[in-house]
């Protein structure tokens, strides 16, 4: 037990339940259904949660704030669909440009939500789900001349091929460019909140508000921030969807805010602040796509019992957050204690005797 405590973290080991999760939903579903294991499932998979890891990660900046964004499938929407207007009279818009469009119209809703819930001090959950409802009717009022719709046969060739980019081909398995622009997202996500003093400063904010006013963190600031980034996040997000899907309709999105915040709940970020980190978001991210691809072929579940099973899923991650991780980090707490208490004792018998 020592060992363990002295090279992994509570939420590494909360990692780590996560990933055997998955290996446990493959093996199982492998043995249920026919031809799963092949190409073609990894591709599904991997292209679905693709598109929900990137939300996700938006969920998670604010979530370790304190905060949700009920609004980010919403977003997602608006930007695929603006984006998918814009290139249908402009096929000369390449697909980096096409993604910094989707970029600045989701850091501008972002940016609604930011100074609502940072400044204007309103709930974040009463801000978003106005807000959700104020984007939602943006996509109605803005897809009415377009009929309601975008379709892939008038968007350039460049996005209607885009889904089917490789990287990489590993006999079968298709490393899709969609997954590398994914992962590439969560590293970086990773990186700041490990590594830059904004992302520690997020985890302070989260875990004792009151101390990191005292500390002189710029609170508002930090949490205006977040919301930037998350509706960044969520705007690649739409860039991702469109381009996935190619065939918009108003209903673009719908849900995807309640599976980013799955995602990051079961991948072990915690709801009330202060916890979770992005790898363990993509983790949860691949736990729901991979078992919600799995569900959709077996023909024993109907739609109805896999909504119930996400929905239990989540309520497992939050019953596990609020007691068997605080076990944990009460086992780390005291094992961490002993270890400087070993420390303290070996250095007073190394120092020479007076």
């Amino acid at each position: 037990m020592k060992f363990i405590t002295r090279i992994l973290r509570p939420e590494q080991v909360r990692e780590l339940v996560t990933l055997f999760l998955i290996v446990i939903i493959v093996l199982g579903f492998g043995t249920l259904l026919k031809d799963y294991y092949t190409g073609r499932t990894f591709v599904r998979v991997s292209t679905s949660i693709a598109i929900i890891a990137v939300v996700a990660m938006a969920q998670t900046l604010v979530a370790i704030t304190r905060n949700i964004d009920l609004s980010l499938g919403a977003i997602v929407g608006f930007c695929a669909f603006f984006l998918g207007v814009q290139l249908s009279y402009h096929h000369e818009i390449g697909p980096v440009p096409a993604a910094l469009i989707a970029i600045a119209v989701g850091t501008a809703m972002g940016m609604i939500n930011g100074l609502i819930i940072a400044y204007g001090r309103v709930p974040a959950i009463i801000t978003t789900i106005g807000t959700m409802a104020i984007y939602r009717t943006a996509i109605v009022l803005y897809s009415a001349p377009e009929g309601g719709i975008v379709s892939a046969h008038r968007l350039p060739m460049w996005a209607r091929q885009f889904a089917s980019w490789s990287i990489f081909k590993v006999g079968d398995l298709d490393f899709r460019v969609m997954v590398g622009i994914a992962i590439a997202v969560v590293i970086l996500i990773q990186l700041m909140l490990t590594y830059l003093p904004y992302g520690r400063r997020l985890y302070a904010i989260g875990s004792n508000p009151e101390a990191a006013r005292i500390a002189g963190f710029p609170a508002q600031r930090i949490v205006f921030i977040a919301y930037l980034i998350g509706g960044a996040l969520a705007g690649l997000g739409g860039y991702l969807f469109l381009l996935q899907y190619g065939n918009l309709m108003v209903l673009a999105g719908v849900g995807l805010e309640f599976d980013a915040v799955a995602a990051a709940v079961v991948g072990g970020v915690n709801i009330f602040g202060g916890t979770g980190t992005a790898i363990g978001a993509f983790l949860g991210a691949t736990l729901i796509g991979t078992l919600d691809y799995s569900l959709r072929r077996w023909p024993a579940i109907s739609e109805f019992w896999r909504n119930a099973i996400l929905g239990l899923l989540i309520l497992l991650a939050v019953a596990t957050d609020s007691a068997i991780m605080a076990r944990l980090r009460s086992i780390w707490a005291r094992a961490a204690a002993a270890r400087t208490a070993e420390m303290a004792e070996a250095k007073a018998r190394s120092m020479p005797q007076a």
